[in-house]
């Protein structure tokens, strides 16, 4: 038998029990009937069935066997209503390692990641997608961990280079893409932001969102680059809907994700880097709970991969020195407010992942359900009014009894 080479090793090591998702792993492995019955449990239904999946154009699935990424497709529905036409968007979500090891020169990295998402994005331009989003800071290792300032080198203006590679695919394609970089503001003493630059169907720059809440966990070293950011909520309005970024950390902030909501938003995108040891376990849920409580669609994007940096670092948490965040382990999702959701993408793998929405669905489970009519805001607000002054006092009700010495 051969032995495995670096890179398969690498998936391998990567993989759960030598698959590349769980979904995956529970098809090969359980008989056809408790497939079903898991998979409705894991992932729900969809207008009282399981999701259907999408035939793509033989260009983009040429591209996924050439250049050996995970494709996959899949439809969400809604009820046909008698006053609205369906509104179906084409979404899509790239995942992907990076391309050089870090020790390359940063212009060559740069350009190395590039050429590798040329032909993920041209698949997804293949498939007629509409929205395009891609992982956090994608177009750089994510080297936040290291706290070594070299790194900031990647940083660039809205308008920068990586925006110009994308503004050519977006007017190639007629397609909205979300591109999360490492900002630096030009006007405002070049500080640097974690920024998501909205590119509209013309290649021109709709806006910008800044990241809301800041990591200081584990290695997730980020403030010693970028602080929060000052943007607000904000909700663009494409042609093809109304969407907002949610990057990475936010989605651990019930609030971040109520005031997307709250200001309009459709789609929801969660551009994100996180590593398996740390979030996994919390990565299936936080993402569809934001789109059952806030009626809209939350399209999750994790990078894949393991990143190896020139010098060794700690993060205070007692762990020996160490080269690495550990494994980046994509299994980007997509989300839907009827608590249905899609399979996830590899793990170990470049991909991407297309899926059609009938944003109708939104306004069907807000009117089923109730949520915002049920919401009790006035109450939330004055709770919150009271607790970020100094003199907050929690609400606690103490049984008299409980401290009285027995006699």
């Amino acid at each position: 038998m051969e032995k495995p080479q670096n890179g398969e090793k690498e998936e391998l090591k990567a993989s759960i029990c030598g698959y590349d998702s769980l979904h995956r792993l529970l098809k090969d492995n359980l008989n056809p009937h408790h497939f079903q019955e898991v998979s409705r449990l894991l992932t729900g239904l969809n207008g009282g069935k399981a999701l259907e999946t999408i035939a793509l154009p033989e260009s983009a699935t040429a591209l996924s066997v050439e250049h050996g990424f995970d494709l996959q497709a899949f439809s969400f529905c809604a009820d046909k209503e008698l006053l609205r036409e369906p509104r179906v968007v084409r979404v899509g979500l790239i995942q992907n390692s990076i391309s050089l090891p870090t020790t390359a020169h940063f212009v060559d990295q740069k350009k190395a990641i590039f050429e590798k998402l040329k032909p993920i994005i041209d698949a997804a331009g293949s498939s007629g997608v509409n929205i395009l989003c891609l992982q956090e800071a994608w177009m750089m290792p994510f080297a936040f961990c290291t706290r070594e300032k070299r790194w900031c080198e990647f940083a660039e203006p809205v308008d920068g280079e990586s925006t110009k590679f994308l503004q050519s695919f977006a007017v190639k394609y007629n397609m909205v893409i979300i591109s999360s970089i490492l900002e630096r503001d030009i006007n405002h003493g070049e500080v640097i932001w974690n920024t998501a630059v909205v590119i509209g169907n013309h290649g021109n720059i709709i806006g910008k969102h800044r990241k809301n809440h800041i990591p200081r966990v584990g290695d997730f070293n980020e403030s010693t680059y970028y602080m929060e950011g000052n943007t607000g909520h904000p909700v663009f309005e494409t042609a093809f809907g109304k969407i907002a970024i949610n990057i990475c950390y936010g989605r651990h902030h019930p609030l971040n994700w109520l005031a997307f909501g709250l200001n309009g938003a459709e789609i929801v995108f969660n551009p994100s880097a996180t590593v398996g040891e740390l979030s996994e376990p919390m990565w299936p849920i936080e993402a569809r709970n934001a789109a059952i409580a806030n009626s809209y669609f939350v399209a999750s994007i994790n990078r894949v991969g393991t990143e190896t940096f020139p010098n060794a670092f700690t993060s205070g948490d007692g762990k020996p020195a160490h080269a690495d965040f550990g494994h980046f382990y994509g299994s980007s999702y997509v989300s839907a407010p009827d608590a249905s959701c899609t399979p996830s993408l590899s793990r170990n793998r470049d991909g991407l992942l297309v899926t059609d929405m009938d944003l109708n669905l939104c306004r069907q489970v807000k009117d089923k359900w109730g949520f915002r009519m049920t919401s009790r805001y006035e109450l939330y607000v004055d709770t919150l009014a009271r607790y970020v002054k100094p003199d907050f006092e929690p609400q606690v009700i103490s049984d008299p009894l409980l401290h009285k010495k027995s006699s």
